[in-house]
């Protein structure tokens, strides 16, 4: 799969297979989202890769929105310093998040964001130095069902081009 094709065909999944991860993927993720651009290349982001099922249960609570991380098989929680403190923490999870996210579609696994607005929920889980803020997790698995991805890429969902590109000015 060619960088466009993974582009075109990401979509946020929320369900999962049982099938387990293997190690080898596991670091393959993990390492593209180590090597992700970063401001002024400081590389001011870790990450705490979950596959413990209770631990994933738990941290599925983490945010309003974060309940597919019960039933992924990898759940990794990017953590910066708090965007106050480091200008471009956003950016560079996002960054991050990203190149895991095509890494793992490049292998057949799937994949969805979720906000950690819980912070102290996921602290107790997780604890991390307080110096570094939980903000975002991923899911990741082998999708439960493939017929369903090929419906959505059917149906594409997105913004038409000249609704969202300008040029030059707005």
């Amino acid at each position: 799969m060619n960088v466009s094709q993974a582009i075109r065909s990401k979509r946020a999944v929320r369900s999962f297979s049982k099938q387990p991860l293997k190690d080898v993927e596991v670091r393959a993720i993990l390492n593209a989202g180590r090597r992700a651009q970063s401001t002024k290349n400081r590389q001011e982001r870790h990450f705490i890769a979950v596959q413990d099922r209770e631990r994933l249960k738990a941290l599925s609570k983490g945010g309003a929105f974060a309940g597919h991380l019960k039933c992924a098989a990898l759940g990794v929680v990017i953590l910066t310093p708090r965007p106050e403190d480091f200008y471009g923490a956003l950016f560079d999870a996002g960054q991050s998040a990203a190149y895991m996210q095509l890494a793992a579609l490049e292998l057949g696994i799937v994949s969805c964001l979720a906000t950690l607005y819980k912070e102290e929920k996921v602290r107790e889980i997780l604890q991390p130095p307080k110096e570094w803020w939980p903000l975002m997790a991923i899911s990741f698995g082998y999708p439960r069902d493939k017929k369903g991805l090929t419906i959505r890429l059917l149906r594409g969902g997105r913004k038409a081009y000249d609704e969202v590109v300008h040029q030059e000015t707005w």
